[in-house]
Formats: C-alpha cells, structure tokens, sequence
C-alpha cells in the first residue's frame, strides 16, 4: 500500500508537533521511524492509523484519508507502548475481537504466540505485568497481518530474550509475506540491521529519509591527525568532529569509498549514533 504525506502540520495550541512535513513510502519494507522525545514520531503515526487529524496537510493510503474510513484503518494496525487494549478485557476477548477486525488475521500464529510468550487467554489486562502488556501488544501486531503494521516502542517491559523472539518471529512473518512495517523505537541498536529504509524527525520536521544501505554505505567516521581529517573534510558534509591531542575524528555523510582510499582510519557510523549527530540540538541538522 502506498503512502503519501503532503504538507502534514499537526499542532496543539502553540506548539506544533509536526510542521509540514511531506514523504513518500512506496513499497513494502520495514521501516525506521526514529528521533528523539518529543520530535512528532507518535503523533504522525496516530494520524496515519486514522486516531486523529491533521491540522494542514494530508496523509493518504492508496489515495484515500484513514481518518474515520473503515475501508482504510482496517489495513492498518498500530501497537503503541502501552494502553492497547481496554484493561477490562480478557485475553481471548481481544483475540477475538482482533479476529474480525483485521481481514487477514492468522489465529495460528496468534495461538503459537500466545504459548511462546506464556499467556493466559483467561486474564485480564488489568492483571497482566508490563512485559506481558506488550507481548500482548505485539502478538496482534504480528498476526493481525495488516498491510501497514506500527510498532510504536511496542516491548517497553519485555526482557532481552522476549525482544529478540519478538524481532525474529517478525523477520520471518515478513519474508514469507511482505508488508509495509513501520517501527519506531529508541533501542536502535537491537533492530537497526531490520531497517530497509530510515526516516528522522527532528522537532516535527523530517530531516532525513535514506535506505539503510546508502547511510551504511556514505556515511563514516575517519580519525588521524587533525591537519589531516581537516584537509579531507573540507567541502564534505560533516555532522560532527571531536578533537583528542592532536587526532580528530570526523563523522561525515559523502563518499565512503574516497575515505576507504585515503590514509585516515575509517569506520562505520551505526544508525543510532548518526540519529544522535543529526538530532543535536546545538547544531541542529
């Protein structure tokens, strides 16, 4: 399913929470939705699951407003951190209701995930711990098989093992049967390696939307002696240099092979570090 955002503004009162901000997703793949606190990630992918309005602008599925359109939302499922479900509910309530919520629902894989991850159809929301809360959250999210499936920080309370069978149950629903899945979440480096295609906001403002293999492939960090990173900088995007003795490090966005070729020592910049250089608020991006 394809995606437009155009000019989307979301504001509350005087602050905007996003600011025009336009792209494009286009095919499935599984996509990063990073930035810091507060920089309008949630408040875009409430807009695109049909939650809430934009101010100006419009997001559209396959052409078409999610906004109180049926024929739309049921495409799409959201997993935010937490208040998924009514915390009166039972377990198995929610499964069913899921079940005839979502037209491609896959009970066995909800059922399978359900033993996995120890849960009983019985209990309550309202009795379930966090890290059970979320392995809830993420059982619907995977077998709802909605064309365009969220996960907002959807693991907040489940521990390393559960988070890593979460990240390869999802890589294999995904290899089997492609969808649109955007994850935004602030353990870059667990999921990075999942990423096909990143997206930044910054303060409501997209600065940046890039395959994962581009930013591997143009960006680096290059260290020597400073005269020496300084000649080799100069006229290339650089998004931050420290300096220690008389060696300096540059982490820079251009041509990976020309830095490979000179006589710096050069690495790769993970995608966490480099939301981090881009998101600094004293320089800005």
């Amino acid at each position: 399913m394809q995606i437009e955002v155009k000019n989307v503004t979301k504001k509350y009162q005087t602050k905007y929470a996003l600011e025009n901000v336009s792209f494009s997703l286009h095919e499935p793949k599984i996509y990063g939705l990073l930035g810091r606190n507060g920089a309008g990630k949630t408040t875009f992918m409430e807009i695109l699951a049909g939650h809430q309005l934009a101010t100006d602008g419009e997001v559209l599925v396959n052409g078409k407003s999610p906004f109180d359109n049926r024929e739309v939302v049921k495409e799409i499922c959201l997993i935010k951190e937490a208040d998924n479900f009514n915390k009166d509910m039972r377990i198995h309530q929610i499964i069913k209701a899921c079940s005839l919520l979502y037209p491609k629902w896959d009970q066995q894989l909800a059922d399978e995930l359900l033993k996995e991850y120890k849960l009983n159809g019985k209990a309550r929301v309202k009795t379930l711990s966090k890290g059970m809360s979320s392995a809830l959250g993420v059982i619907v999210g995977l077998a709802s098989k909605a064309a365009i499936t969220i996960f907002d920080e959807p693991y907040i309370g489940m521990d390393a093992a559960a988070r890593r069978k979460f990240y390869d149950i999802l890589l294999e629903e995904y290899e089997e049967e492609k969808r649109t899945i955007i994850f935004s979440t602030h353990l870059i480096d667990e999921v990075s390696l999942l990423f096909e295609e990143v997206l930044i906001l910054q303060e409501g403002k997209l600065i940046l939307q890039e395959t994962a293999d581009t930013l591997r492939d143009k960006t680096c960090a290059v260290t020597g002696e400073i005269e020496e990173v300084k000649k080799f900088i100069c006229n290339k995007k650089v998004m931050k240099t420290k300096q220690l003795a008389n060696v300096m490090t540059a982490y820079i966005y251009g041509d990976r092979e020309e830095a490979n070729q000179s006589n710096l020592q050069v690495e790769g910049i993970p995608i966490q570090d480099l939301m981090i250089y881009l998101t600094e608020t004293e320089r800005g991006a």
